[in-house]
């Protein structure tokens, strides 16, 4: 990450900016040291909040370990790029509502810790550790290392250009996101994680929500936006339609014969059938959102907290997307001399690599002051709330699923204990991801691409498990390491070209160009496919499971006492309140056409 040095927001501060800045920090680290004086010395209450989480915690702290460092600074950076384009993945409220009804009433009942746990309850243990596992690699090459690396892109814009000790502004920015946020991730666990998320929520929704009117105010309204911005950027059906009969099925995108694609990185036919398969693995079976969830003392504050927090999830488009967009409207009309030079060249050119820096550019030079203050801590609170949720998910993966594994007789002391060793050494990690990111053509991009990689078998595993009781441990573990090799097979071939930022190419027509020219969401699918069709025909080549032992953890299993614990947990107002998150969601599809 280069210098700014037309930037110099630090200057740009008030003293009432770095009071609410000041005031946020003291609130945060006052509710996390109240939180941790509660918390008592068991892996109960460090991993999951004692099972005490209401409703709204629950979904407040959904949103906010979900809405981090990839929104504040890829979403928005791609909603200056390509607009409304991304925001399929930010409709999929819908997910929640299938993990609300769905796959909560199993979850509670199991009463486990993780959601390899819950795999284990249904296959094998062995089924359970590589879950883990794989589920380690997502957090390190994804959640972790975005968002460090996004906290780096934040300071860089937001502080003068730094040199210390031979680091720049973005690894000081990067370094201090994460000692901020492990002052109280390490010592208060889930509890703490939960409740500054909560309060974190709130900042964050209010700031960004200041972002959109300041910015509209700037540009001139709302059919200003319209106007300079055009209609291609308002379409969000662009991905999703065909631009012709020719060529849009073609899975490759470079130049040459097979050089028919839509919309770049994203082919309507994969963001068809792609998003829905990345969506339902990350909202119902990652353990970084899950994991609230588990936290829910029953299952009916565990649904609620997840509808609520699909009616957050709908905020993403109007709180980021939008302000991307207009922050390219800004300066594509040059009302904003300083943002105009950062995203454009001397020629007239987008310079996509920049627009990563959109939401901060609008802090920097729209906001007044005192505003801005209160924008700039809901960044922080976006950047510490999703590392929170990572460092805690990571910890609670390597302590339970795998530590405890191999020490069945460790005290609860210890457990906390190795909880803390694994979150210092998981952040060490990110940390050396980092220069893969950068490489990367946008922060969004990179990380919809890693995730499409590795939530097929995930996604297969689960939702199959729960509804075929016939499918077996021999079945899911076929899917999970095959899949997962798969996954990291793509991988492997796109990281040489990540960092060589694109100075290191394939010989085109190889078989590893061919690979690394695929679109990701098409591959995505032949995982999945692979996935299903090996665990369901290594399922019926084997013998059937003990449906004794899975009783209660699949749709077949279940008795009549179950049926009423979960029928006696909702009412007519939890149906309600879906259909309305299901009716806006509809609304944004028909009001988007371009």
């Amino acid at each position: 990450m280069t210098g700014f040095p037309e930037l110099q927001a630090a200057a740009m501060f008030t003293g009432l900016d770095w009071w609410f800045i000041g005031g946020y920090f003291a609130i945060l680290l006052g509710l996390a040291w109240w939180v941790i004086l509660k918390s008592k010395d068991t892996a109960d209450d460090y991993f999951l909040a004692g099972r005490n989480l209401g409703w709204f915690v629950v979904g407040a702290s959904i949103f906010a370990s979900n809405i981090g460092s990839e929104h504040l600074v890829g979403l928005a950076g791609s909603g200056a790029t390509d607009g409304v384009a991304m925001a399929h993945y930010e409709l999929h409220a819908w997910c929640l509502l299938i993990l609300a009804w769905v796959l909560v009433p199993f979850y509670v009942r199991s009463k486990v810790f993780t959601m390899p746990e819950f795999l284990e309850r249904r296959f094998s243990p062995t089924a359970r550790w590589v879950l883990s596992i794989i589920s380690l690699v997502a957090y390190v090459v994804t959640k972790l290392a975005v968002g460090i690396f996004a906290g780096g892109v934040v300071f860089s814009v937001l502080l003068p250009e730094i040199s210390f000790m031979g680091l720049d502004t973005f690894w000081i920015g990067s370094i201090l996101v994460i000692v901020l946020t492990g002052l109280y991730t390490v010592m208060g666990g889930l509890r703490a994680v939960a409740y500054t998320e909560a309060l974190q929520t709130i900042i964050l929704i209010i700031g960004s929500i200041l972002v959109t009117v300041f910015g509209l105010k700037a540009l001139g309204g709302w059919q200003e936006l319209r106007n300079i911005a055009g209609s291609e950027m308002f379409n969000l059906w662009k991905p999703l339609i065909p631009a012709g009969v020719e060529g849009t099925w073609a899975p490759v995108k470079e130049t040459g014969r097979m050089a028919w694609y839509f919309n770049d990185n994203y082919p309507w036919l994969g963001m068809l059938f792609c998003a829905p398969i990345v969506g339902l693995w990350y909202w119902c079976t990652d353990q970084y959102i899950v994991q609230r969830v588990l936290g829910a003392p029953n299952e009916r504050e565990a649904r609620r907290g997840s509808i609520c927090a699909a009616f957050f999830k709908l905020l993403p488009v109007f709180i980021f997307i939008i302000p991307g967009m207009i922050c390219f409207a800004l300066a594509k009309s040059g009302k904003v001399a300083e943002i105009q030079s950062t995203l454009f060249s001397a020629a007239g050119e987008l310079n996509r690599g920049e627009s990563q820096k959109a939401f901060p550019l609008l802090v920097a030079y729209i906001l007044p002051a005192g505003i801005r203050g209160l924008v700039v801590a809901g960044l922080l609170a976006a950047l510490m709330s999703s590392l929170a949720g990572a460092f805690n998910a990571s910890a609670t993966l390597f302590t339970m699923d795998l530590y405890s594994k191999f020490r069945p007789n460790t005290s609860q002391h210890r457990l906390v204990w190795m909880g803390r060793i694994a979150t210092a050494i998981m952040v060490i990690i990110g940390l050396l991801w980092i220069p893969v990111i950068r490489g990367s053509k946008g922060l969004y991009d990179y990380l919809q691409g890693v995730q499409a990689y590795l939530a097929p078998p995930i996604f297969a595993v689960f939702f199959c498990g729960v509804f075929n009781k016939r499918l077996n441990a021999k079945g899911c573990l076929s899917a999970l390491v095959i899949g997962f090799l798969m996954g990291l097979f793509r991988l492997i071939i796109d990281t040489p070209v990540k960092l060589s930022e694109g100075s290191f190419t394939y010989p085109e027509g190889s078989f590893f160009w061919i690979m690394n020219q695929v679109f990701f969401q098409y591959y995505s699918v032949l995982i999945f496919v692979v996935c299903i069709v090996i665990m369901h025909v290594v399922s019926y080549l084997s013998a059937a499971p003990s449906y004794e032992k899975i009783s209660g953890l699949t749709y077949g299993t279940i008795t009549d006492e179950h049926r009423r614990e979960s029928r006696a947990s909702w009412n007519a107002a939890d149906v309600i309140v879906s259909g309305i998150v299901l009716a806006i969601i509809l609304a944004a599809y028909l009001y988007f056409r371009g």
